[in-house]
């Protein structure tokens, strides 16, 4: 299995419900460092697994609407618990429509799986993986 991995950051406030979170139920910020990883079985006729100016420029273009928001005033996340694992899920589905609609252009359609690593700290990290196909 081959991959080709592309990074970005985000800068977000939200606040949670319940005991579970503690101190985390007050508004807070966080930045999230975040890799993408696509797989493919092959690579194409280029030797590539995606072109990874395409790929990054699709996570840029998910991430935008997120950025420097109150994650807690965003209509699509009304009542959600947005955790790191649940925003992780959110983009690796943004990112897998982007790649079924051929925003990775040429050899895009090849990649079967997608990584989303939302990185809190230096010691603490979430992760979604899946398929590609819908």
């Amino acid at each position: 299995m081959y991959a080709v991995e592309v990074r970005d950051h985000i800068m977000i406030a939200h606040s949670f419900r319940g005991e579970l979170f503690g101190p985390a139920q007050r508004l807070h910020g966080a930045t999230f460092v975040v890799d993408v990883a696509f797989f493919r079985e092959q690579l194409t006729e280029d030797n590539v697994v995606v072109d990874i100016g395409r790929a990054h420029d699709a996570l840029k273009a998910i991430l935008a609407p997120l950025a420097y928001r109150n994650l807690d005033e965003v209509e699509t996340f009304e009542g959600v618990q947005t955790t790191t694992e649940f925003l992780s899920r959110h983009i690796f589905d943004a990112l897998a429509q982007a790649a079924r609609a051929g925003a990775l252009g040429p050899g895009g359609e090849g990649v079967s799986r997608i990584r989303v690593t939302l990185h809190e700290s230096h010691v603490a990290r979430a992760w979604f993986e899946g398929p590609v196909a819908g």
